[in-house]
C-alpha cells in the first residue's frame, strides 16, 4: 500500500485545490458558452446568405455587394470572438492544471516537471554531486520554466554563481514575485500553450544574423512594385486583345525568372522562419503579460525595460514578425505559384521580414532574454511560495559561514532533520565520522546545494544562513569511464586534481565575484587500499588547508580524526552517530562534535545473510 507524503504547507494546498477547482468549473462554462454559440455562428451565416440572395434578386445586386462587405467584416468579427472563447477556455484549464501540478509538488511528486538532463556535465564542479539535473534533481523539483530559454537561464542561476549584490536584487524581485501569484500562474499558464523546441529559437537567432538580399538592393524594391504592375497589364491586355497563350506566358516570364534566381535564398529564409512562426505567436502573449504589469522591484523593472523602450512595444513588434512569417510559410499552399508570379509573393514577404530585421534586430535577443530571466525568477519565486519556513540568506565581508536548521531541500519536511553549522571558510575543515547510512553524505549536499541556492538568488532550506562568496568544488561520486579507458580511481584522482588547481589559483582575498574554495569530499581515495588511502587523505588535506581553502570531509577512516590535535584548530571532528537496539538501528542524523563511536557494517551485513566467522578471543597467557 502507498503512503501519501504529508503536505508541509496546507494553506498553499487549500488555495491550490479551491483554485484548480474554480479554474476547472469555468472552463466548463466557457465550453458550454462555445458550443451554444457555434449554432449562432451557423445561424447568422446562413440568415446572412439568403439575405444576400434576396437582395441581390428582389432589390438591387448593388445592395447585395453593399451588404456582402458589412456581412463579411461582421461576421469576421464574430468568428474572432468566438475563437477567443476557445482560447479562454484553454488558459483555464491550463490554469487548473497549474494548480494540481503544485499540489502534487507539495507531496514531493515533481517527476512531470521537466528534469534539464540536458544540462548535466560530468565535469562541472559541483552539479552532478549534488543532483541539481536529472530525474528526482532539484532543477526538476524548482523548474517551472515553459520555454527553453527560461530553462536554460534556471541552470544557470543554478550553476554559475552569482555576485552578491546581483543576489541581492534577484531575492528582491523573487520577494514580489512570491506574493503576486495570479500572475505568476496565469505567465506560466500562458507559456504552456507553447509548444517551445531549441531548434526553433536558434533558427530565429541564426536568421537575425544573415545579412539581407531585397531589402539591401534598392532596384529590387523597385522590382517588387513595378513587376507586378506591369504582369497583371501584360495579361489584362492579352486577354482584352486576345492574343495567343504564349504571349500570357510570356508576361509570366520574368517573374518566374527572378524566383528561381532567388528560390534557394528564399528557401533558406524559410526553413529559418516558418517553424518558428507559432512560437512567436505565443510569445507575444507572454510579452504583453510582461509589458501591462507594474513591478516594484528594481531588477524586475529591469528586466522589462528593453520591452519598453521603443515607440511600438515588443509584443505588437514580435506579433509582426509571427505575422510575416505566417506569409511566408503560404509558398506551400498549392495555390502559392499563382500568388508568385502574379505579385511575387515570396519576395514581398521576404522583404518585410528583412525590414523588421533591420529594425528590430537588437532587440529581439534581448526580449528573449527578458522572458527566460522572468521565467527562472518565477520558477525560484514559486519554490519561495511553496516552502515558506525557508529564508533568504544574508551575505557577508568576513570569511565565516554560520546556518541554523540546515537541511536537504529534497526531503520531505516530515522526515528532514536541520543541522546547525557554524565555520571558517579559509583554511578550515570539518572531518565528519560515521557508520554507514547515519547521513554524512546526504549532510554534504545539503550544505553545498543551499549554498548554491544562496548564490542564486533562491531561499535556502535552513532558519538562518549567512556566508560570503564560496566557489564550491566537489568529489563525491566518481565512476569508471570506459569510453576514455579510465578506472574510478583515476577519475576520482582527475576530480581531485580540479580541487587542488581551484584552491591553488583562489587569491589570498575574496573579491565580489569569486570567493574562496569551499570542498565537499565523501569518502576519497576509496579505490585503493586502506593504508594509501590513508596517506593520500592526509596529504590531501594538508595542502587544501595550506592553499587556504576550507570545506567537509566524510570518511570512515578514523585515524585521520588524530589530525585535530596537531592542526591548531584548523580541523574539526564532527560525527553522525547510530544507535543499535538489538538487531535494530536507529538514526537520528544529527551532527555531534567529535569522533563516531558506533559501527554498523557487521549488522548490516548480517541483515543481507552474509554470515560473519565470530570475531577470535584474546588468548590470555
Amino acid at each position: 500500500m502507498s503512503i501519501t507524503p504529508s503536505i508541509h504547507n496546507e494553506a498553499a494546498a487549500t488555495r491550490y485545490r479551491r483554485q484548480a477547482a474554480d479554474f476547472l468549473q469555468q472552463a466548463t462554462r466557457l465550453r458550454k458558452r462555445y458550443v451554444r454559440f457555434a449554432i449562432v455562428r451557423l445561424l447568422v451565416f446562413l440568415i446572412a446568405l439568403f439575405t444576400g440572395i434576396y437582395l441581390g434578386t428582389a432589390i438591387h445586386p448593388l445592395a447585395a455587394f453593399l451588404f456582402a462587405v458589412l456581412a463579411l467584416v461582421g461576421f469576421y468579427r464574430l468568428v474572432q470572438w468566438h475563437t477567443g472563447l476557445e482560447r479562454e477556455e484553454a488558459q483555464q484549464r491550463r490554469l487548473a492544471r497549474v494548480n494540481e501540478e503544485e499540489l502534487e509538488a507539495l507531496q514531493y511528486r515533481y517527476r512531470h516537471f521537466p528534469n534539464g538532463a540536458r544540462f548535466l556535465d560530468i565535469n562541472h564542479p559541483y552539479s552532478v554531486d549534488l543532483d541539481i539535473f536529472g530525474e528526482h534533481s532539484f532543477f526538476q523539483y524548482t523548474n517551472r520554466c515553459t520555454s527553453v530559454g527560461g530553462e536554460e537561464c534556471l541552470a544557470g542561476y543554478f550553476t554559475q554563481a552569482a555576485a552578491p549584490a546581483l543576489v541581492m536584487q534577484r531575492q528582491e524581485a523573487i520577494a514580489e514575485l512570491r506574493d503576486n501569484l495570479a500572475w505568476r500562474q496565469a505567465f506560466r499558464a500562458t507559456g504552456l500553450a507553447t509548444d517551445d523546441q531549441p531548434i526553433y529559437r536558434q533558427q530565429i537567432l541564426t536568421w537575425l544574423r544573415d545579412t539581407g538580399f531585397v531589402w539591401s538592393k534598392p532596384w529590387m524594391r523597385m522590382v517588387l512594385w513595378l513587376l507586378p504592375i506591369a504582369t497583371l497589364t501584360g495579361l489584362a491586355t492579352t486577354v482584352y486583345l486576345r492574343l495567343p497563350w504564349l504571349a500570357t506566358l510570356a508576361c509570366l516570364l520574368p517573374a518566374a525568372l527572378l524566383l528561381m534566381r532567388y528560390a534557394e535564398r528564399i528557401q533558406q529564409a524559410h526553413t529559418q522562419t516558418g517553424k518558428a512562426a507559432d512560437l512567436l505567436h505565443h510569445y507575444t502573449y507572454l510579452l504583453q503579460l510582461l509589458e501591462k504589469t507594474t513591478f516594484q522591484a528594481p531588477w524586475l523593472q529591469a528586466i522589462q525595460l528593453p520591452l519598453l523602450a521603443n515607440q511600438q512595444t515588443s509584443a505588437r513588434a514580435l506579433q509582426q514578425l509571427a505575422y510575416y512569417c505566417q506569409q511566408l510559410d503560404v509558398r506551400y499552399n498549392a495555390f502559392a505559384i499563382i500568388l508568385n508570379l502574379l505579385g511575387l509573393w515570396d519576395l514581398q514577404w521576404l522583404y518585410r521580414l528583412e525590414g523588421w530585421r533591420e529594425r528590430w534586430r537588437e532587440h529581439l535577443p534581448q526580449w528573449f532574454n527578458s522572458l527566460a530571466e522572468m521565467e527562472a525568477l518565477c520558477s525560484l519565486a514559486n519554490l519561495a511560495y511553496n516552502n515558506p519556513d525557508w529564508c533568504f540568506p544574508e551575505f557577508n565581508e568576513s570569511p565565516l559561514l554560520e546556518s541554523t536548521q540546515l537541511g536537504h531541500p529534497l526531503i520531505n519536511p516530515g522526515r528532514r532533520i536541520g543541522n546547525d553549522l557554524t565555520m571558517p571558510t579559509r583554511g578550515h575543515l570539518k572531518l565528519i565520522t560515521g557508520s554507514n547510512m547515519a547521513g554524512k553524505s546526504t549532510f554534504l549536499r545539503a550544505v553545498g546545494l543551499n549554498i548554491v541556492l544562496a548564490q542564486s538568488g533562491a531561499p535556502v532550506c535552513a532558519r538562518s544562513l549567512r556566508l560570503p562568496p564560496l566557489q564550491i568544488i566537489t568529489s563525491m561520486r566518481t565512476a569508471d569511464n570506459l569510453a576514455e579507458s579510465a578506472s574510478s580511481f583515476y577519475a576520482e584522482l582527475q576530480r581531485l586534481k580540479l580541487v587542488i588547481d581551484a584552491a591553488a589559483s583562489t587569491p589570498l582575498q575574496d573579491t565580489p565575484t569569486k570567493g574562496s574554495v569551499f570542498f565537499l569530499l565523501d569518502e576519497i581515495l576509496k579505490g585503493t587500499n586502506s593504508r594509501d588511502r590513508h596517506r593520500g587523505n592526509k596529504a590531501l588535506i594538508k595542502q587544501l588547508l595550506a592553499e587556504k581553502s576550507a570545506g567537509l570531509l566524510a570518511t570512515h577512516d578514523l585515524e585521520l580524526t588524530q589530525m585535530e590535535a596537531e592542526s591548531d584548530g584548523h580541523i574539526e571532528n564532527l560525527c553522525m552517530e547510530v544507535t543499535i537496539h538489538g538487531s535494530e538501528l536507529a538514526f537520528d542524523y544529527r551532527l555531534r562534535k567529535g569522533v563516531s563511536q558506533s559501527f554498523n557494517a557487521t549488522l548490516l551485513m548480517e541483515k543481507m545473510g552474509i554470515v560473519m566467522d565470530p570475531e577470535p578471543e584474546d588468548n590470555p597467557q
